[in-house]
């Protein structure tokens, strides 16, 4: 891969779409991880007003501290950058008050996971109404059209994905090119929703490079008995969260009403 053209290609990518809708700005919730690092970065190379969003809900102090080490970073270098910080823990919990009490189970940290996600969603579209910028989404190539491994109108609620065409080792690559900190480089990539040290690949049951692999094979028209062993075993999660999770990556269906019915 090209780093720096393709760094070019997605900072005039921004640059240009920004300009066509009239808008001077772009939202990023930046979590510590290399996508929002990625991200914000990328944004803030455009030159427009580029404000990095942090949204704590019982996060851990790692994921903090990588977070404001990356957007102080950015300021120092990117005089258009600032920042704000929303702690959403107290409004988290005041919903899980307000919601009817259900007993512990999965499902239950399941949807209260999502539902920070969703949380997060709508501060970041407070201060793009706010300002009239844009939110940009930290989605890659592999979450958001591999396994669908991300929040419906949580994560995946943005305006325009300037990564999504990139695989995670792309964008480490690009992240290294941007100079994110190296304690993001290094760091287990992880969606922080449950408040433990759980990471994407505890949660998949693949690293982000087999699922990589994985993707390629499906696009090549493979399928599971083509592969043996681990080869088998990734390539059966693939396919099933590829499946079970069509409903986020397809349009909304629409139940179209016949003519003559109306």
């Amino acid at each position: 891969m090209h780093t720096e053209k393709v760094i070019d290609h997605i900072v005039n990518w921004l640059t240009n779409y920004a300009n066509s809708a009239n808008i001077k700005g772009f939202v990023v919730g930046v979590s510590g991880g290399i996508d929002s690092a990625v991200t914000s970065s990328l944004c803030a190379k455009t030159g427009l007003k580029t404000i990095c969003v942090e949204m704590p809900i019982h996060q851990a102090e790692s994921q903090v501290n990588r977070a404001q080490e990356h957007i102080a970073q950015l300021k120092k270098r990117f005089p258009n950058v600032s920042e704000e910080r929303v702690d959403l823990t107290p409004v988290f919990e005041e919903l899980k008050s307000a919601v009817p009490k259900v007993e512990k189970s999965a499902q239950l940290d399941l949807s209260l996971a999502n539902t920070r996600a969703r949380l997060r969603m709508s501060t970041l579209y407070y201060f793009a109404g706010l300002h009239k910028y844009l939110v940009a989404g930290t989605g890659n190539k592999v979450e958001d059209f591999g396994v669908g491994f991300y929040t419906k109108y949580g994560d995946g609620g943005v305006d325009l994905s300037p990564i999504a065409d990139l695989v995670k080792s792309q964008v480490y690559a690009l992240g290294k090119e941007l100079k994110v900190p190296n304690s993001i480089q290094i760091a287990a990539p992880t969606d922080g929703l449950f408040g433990d040290s759980r990471s994407d690949e505890d949660q998949i049951g693949a690293s982000y490079d087999e699922l990589e692999w994985a993707m390629k094979m499906k696009d090549e028209g493979k399928n599971k008995d083509d592969f043996e062993g681990r080869k088998r075993e990734v390539f059966e999660i693939f396919i099933r969260l590829n499946t079970v999770n069509q409903h986020k990556m397809m349009p909304i269906p629409v139940c179209n009403i016949p003519v003559d019915l109306i």
